[in-house]
C-alpha cells in the first residue's frame, strides 16, 4: 500500500506554523526567537503561542512566518535543532 504525497506548500506561504519544544528556561522565548528571526527577520512576536508543561519543565512555543521557500525551512529547523535548549521542532 502506498502512501499518499505530502500537501505541497505553495511559497511564499504566510502564517506558516512552526512549533519549538524545549527547556522551561528563563529567556527561552527570546532564544527561540533569536534563532528564527535570522530567517525570517519579518517574524512578528504578537503572534506567538507559549505553553507551560504541566510541571513547568518544558515550554512550547509556535511561531507564524511568513515561508519563502524549502531551504529558509531547512535553514531554521537546522539552527533550532543545534540549540541545546530546544528538545524538538514541528
Amino acid at each position: 500500500m502506498s502512501q499518499p504525497d505530502a500537501p505541497k506548500i505553495e511559497f511564499p506561504c504566510p502564517n506558516y506554523p512552526i512549533k519549538v519544544v524545549g527547556k522551561g528556561v528563563d529567556g527561552y522565548e527570546q532564544i527561540v526567537a533569536d534563532i528564527i528571526r535570522v530567517h525570517a527577520p519579518d517574524l512578528d512576536l504578537e503572534i506567538i503561542k507559549v505553553k507551560e508543561s504541566s510541571n513547568g519543565r518544558f515550554r512550547s512555543i509556535t511561531v507564524y512566518i511568513t515561508a519563502t521557500g524549502v531551504q529558509q525551512l531547512e535553514n531554521i529547523h537546522r539552527d533550532l535543532s543545534s540549540c541545546e535548549h530546544v528538545h524538538m521542532v514541528m
